[in-house]
């Protein structure tokens, strides 16, 4: 996939197979905008697609990673550098309804769709969009100067890009109703201990922590790690049985995957393994 041309993204491979990707507006604090949601929703996109991503880090530059969407008007329209620009939206009941849909919704969609292994390295402020972007992410790695919030209440908002079902993912209701209704911005260490995050490191360590994590992930089995992961997502939907069928159909694929034999070669003469 190309590297250049993405709205207000910076994208890199620090390592073999793992793609980062930087959000590079540091003087909006990276705050969202349409354009570079439809790029980031086709980044994902593409990135699905490419052989050559098995893992991918989401993360942002200077001091935040990510503060919500932009409230200027003359940035929210700011148009997409990769995809056509869509003319609209937020002019009435219906066309708020489709924009949302399709823009905010549409990028939580495409992280969560996406089966390669994601993780967001926290850096800073984590709010709004930003906070639904991580949450949809797979692995949460924090700094110390990270700081988590919905937010959206403050300005008498909704979390309507679907952040109220991911947080409901991580705590439940009762603690989702006191996250969202009380407007609360959490430390990193409170996120660690409510679930929100998965690891904190200190500033210099988050970075490097979070690409040896995505090296980690990237030299698995990767067609097993996309099924698996797919699958423990379905199963957290859906009743048992429809989970055990779900997981059955794709062994039956990954049974006979080359990484297959691979793994049980290598686990017999006791070698690293080599997958594709």
């Amino acid at each position: 996939m190309n590297l250049d041309g993405w709205s207000g993204v910076t994208l890199s491979r620090p390592a073999e197979r793992v793609l980062l990707v930087t959000l590079d507006r540091p003087e909006r604090l990276n705050a969202l905008t349409v354009g570079m949601k439809r790029d980031l929703i086709e980044l994902f996109t593409q990135a699905q697609a490419d052989d050559g991503t098995r893992a991918i880090v989401v993360t942002g530059a200077g001091r935040a990673f990510c503060a919500g969407d932009f409230v200027n008007r003359a940035y929210t329209t700011e148009r997409p550098s990769v995809v056509p620009y869509i003319e609209g939206g937020h002019t009435s009941a219906m066309s708020t309804y489709a924009a949302l849909r399709a823009f905010s919704q549409g990028l939580v969609r495409a992280v969560r769709a996406t089966d390669k292994p994601t993780i967001a390295a926290l850096n800073g402020p984590t709010i709004q969009s930003g906070l639904s972007l991580a949450l949809a992410c797979d692995f949460r790695l924090a700094s110390t100067n990270a700081r988590l919030g919905s937010a959206t209440l403050r300005f008498g908002l909704m979390p309507d890009e679907g952040g109220h079902w991911l947080l409901l993912q991580y705590l439940g209701l009762a603690g989702t109703l006191d996250f969202v209704l009380r407007k609360r911005i959490v430390d990193a260490s409170a996120a660690l201990a409510m679930g929100l995050v998965n690891e904190v490191h200190e500033p210099d360590d988050l970075l490097p922590s979070a690409l040896a994590l995505a090296s980690e992930l990237a030299s698995g089995p990767s067609a097993a790690m996309q099924m698996v992961k797919r699958a423990i997502y379905r199963a957290a939907d859906e009743g048992m049985e429809r989970a055990l069928d779900d997981i059955a159909a794709r062994t039956a694929v990954t049974d006979h995957h080359p990484d297959a034999k691979e793994g049980s070669a290598a686990f017999f003469e006791k070698r690293p393994p080599n997958f594709l």
